[in-house]
């Protein structure tokens, strides 16, 4: 008689059907994202951070999402995303840039463009980050829809809006987000 393996209980995940929650949703558990993210670095921390709720939303709406309906609906989302900041923090700990950092401006005497990231463009992208966040879910939601795989027009139809609706939306969203950081820059 052939044994199951270890941990075959449960059906795979591919099993279980689609859920998609909303940015709100993943945005309430930024703590236990934290909470995992705790052993990097503070200055690259809110990074790590960003990397893995943008990633566990754009995982969300490629329908990749798809817990166990015997679990509660938080508690699925909160295993979800601490599976998806454990993993962003290995990957963080593995980068050549973490194990490889030189701490000496001039190691060798010469004088070298940075590798990674510059900090002022680190730094745009926690401020934008936290003005997308900052927006009501309408908006904050056509934002992030341009990212999808689906064009506009697509997106707009999957929502029972007309295309143009869904292009004016946009417009004021994005209108919405740049006065929203020229305020924070000044």
């Amino acid at each position: 008689m052939k044994r199951p393996r270890k941990g075959a209980r449960r059906p795979p995940a591919a099993r279980h059907p689609r859920k998609k929650p909303t940015m709100e949703a993943i945005l309430a558990e930024r703590g236990i994202v934290l909470a995992t993210l705790a052993g990097i670095p503070k200055r690259d921390r809110a990074d790590v951070e960003q990397q893995v709720l943008l990633g566990a939303w754009r995982s969300v709406k490629r329908g990749k999402y798809r817990p166990d309906p015997r679990d509660k609906p938080r508690d699925a989302l909160r295993k979800w995303l601490h599976g998806i900041a454990w993993r962003q923090a290995a990957h963080y700990f593995d980068s050549a840039w973490t194990r490889r950092a030189v701490l000496h401006a001039e190691p060798l005497g010469l004088l070298r463009e940075p590798a990674g990231p510059s900090l002022e463009a680190q730094l745009q992208a926690r401020e934008t980050l936290e003005a997308l966040a900052d927006l009501p879910p309408w908006q904050r939601e056509i934002l992030l829809a341009v990212d999808l795989p689906e064009s506009l027009v697509a997106y707009a139809r999957s929502c029972g809006m007309h295309p143009g609706t869904a292009a004016s939306q946009l417009r004021i969203a994005r209108e919405a987000l740049a006065l929203k950081l020229r305020r924070w820059r000044r």
